[in-house]
C-alpha cells in the first residue's frame, strides 16, 4: 500500500485552495481539510469554506462535520480523519491535507498520544465559567505554574485549548506538552511530504484584507444575524472564531460595523503571523514563495515529488 500523503499548508488567504484542486486532479488525490472552522454547518463566508463549484469535481472530507453548538476537540477531528487517510491509502489515492490549522495537521503526521487524556466535563465547565468571569488572560495564568512550555506556546485567546490544557493537567497529573513524544514526536506511520506556501507578508496582508470586504460583499453579516436567530451564541466554541466573534460584537450593540470589520482584518493579520511561526518550527516543512514561483512551478515541485520519492 502506498504510504504517501501530502500536506499543503500556509496562512489564511495565501491560495491553499485552487492548488490544492489542481493537485488532487494531477495526482488522483482526495482533500482532508484541516481547518478548524471549516467542520462546523452553517459557517461557511466567515470561514471561507470552499464552495462545490470550486472543487471542481474533486472530494473533500471533513467539512460540515458537526454543527456550532458542539464542542470539537483535535482528538474528535483525528478520530474522524485518520480512517479517512487509511481508507484512501487502501484504494491508492493520494490524501491531502490542506488547511492552516497546524495542530489538526500534527495530529493526523505527528506522533501524539491523546489516549490517557481522558476529559473532565464538571472541570471544563467550571474553567469556562472563570473564563468568562476574569477573562483569558486568568485562565492562562492559570497555565504558567504547571505546565510552562503550554504556556509558552498557546495563545491566551485560544479559550478551548488552554482549557484543554488544563483539563488534560487535572485528569492526568501530567502536563499537556508532555504528550508530545519528544524526539520521536515527527515520527509518522506515513511517508508525509509537507509543503507550506508563503508570500511577501505586506502581499498578504492586502490580500487578507480584500478578502474580509468579500466576505462582507458575500452576506457575512446575514450569515451572523442567521447563525444568532438559530440559537448559536458568542459563548460557543465554534462562535469565537475570528469574523463571526466581531460581527456578534456588532449586533449586540458593543461596536460599530466598521470597528468589527477592522477587528476581523487585524484578527486574521495577527492569525496568519501565528501560523506562519507554527510551520517554520516544523523541520519536514518546505517553504514554497509564491512571489517567486508561478503556481504551476509549485505544482511541478510538489508533484515530481510525490512521483520521484
Amino acid at each position: 500500500m502506498n504510504n504517501k500523503i501530502l500536506v499543503l499548508a500556509g496562512p489564511t488567504a495565501v491560495g491553499k485552495t485552487a492548488l490544492s484542486i489542481e493537485l488532487a486532479k494531477k495526482l488522483n488525490g482526495e482533500i482532508i481539510s484541516t481547518d478548524s472552522m471549516q467542520i462546523y454547518k452553517y459557517m461557511d463566508i466567515g470561514s471561507a469554506k470552499i464552495t462545490t463549484e470550486e472543487m471542481d469535481g474533486i472530494k473533500h472530507h471533513m467539512i460540515d462535520v458537526t454543527t456550532p453548538d458542539k464542542p470539537f476537540s483535535v482528538v474528535d477531528f483525528k478520530n474522524m480523519a485518520q480512517p479517512i487517510i487509511d481508507d484512501l491509502l487502501s484504494k491508492d489515492k493520494l490524501p491531502i491535507l490542506t488547511g492552516g490549522t497546524g495542530l489538526y495537521i500534527n495530529a493526523l503526521t505527528c506522533n501524539m498520544n491523546f489516549t490517557d487524556a481522558t476529559n473532565d466535563e464538571a472541570y471544563r465547565l467550571e474553567l469556562e465559567e472563570l473564563a468568562k468571569e476574569h477573562g483569558d488572560i486568568y485562565i492562562h495564568n492559570m497555565l504558567k505554574e504547571i505546565d510552562p512550555v503550554s504556556y509558552e506556546s498557546i495563545h491566551p485567546n485560544n479559550r478551548k485549548r488552554v482549557i484543554r490544557a488544563l483539563e488534560v493537567y487535572k485528569v492526568t497529573n501530567k502536563p499537556f506538552s508532555s504528550f508530545n513524544a519528544g524526539e520521536d514526536f515527527y515520527k509518522s506511520k506515513y511517508d508525509v511530504h509537507y509543503y507550506v506556501l508563503n508570500m511577501d507578508r505586506e502581499k498578504l496582508y492586502q490580500r487578507i484584507n480584500k478578502r474580509v470586504d468579500i466576505m462582507f460583499e458575500k452576506g457575512l453579516l446575514n450569515e451572523c444575524i442567521k447563525l444568532k436567530e438559530n440559537g448559536y451564541n458568542s459563548l460557543m466554541q465554534a462562535m469565537q472564531g475570528i469574523g463571526y466573534k466581531e460581527v456578534l460584537m456588532y449586533l449586540e450593540n458593543s461596536i460599530s460595523l466598521e470597528e468589527a470589520t477592522e477587528m476581523i482584518k487585524q484578527g486574521s493579520r495577527n492569525y496568519a503571523k501565528r501560523q506562519l511561526t507554527w510551520f517554520r518550527k516544523d523541520p519536514r516543512a518546505i517553504f514554497l514563495n509564491k512571489d517567486e514561483l508561478s503556481d504551476e512551478e509549485i505544482i511541478n515541485i510538489i508533484t515530481n515529488d510525490i512521483k520521484s520519492n
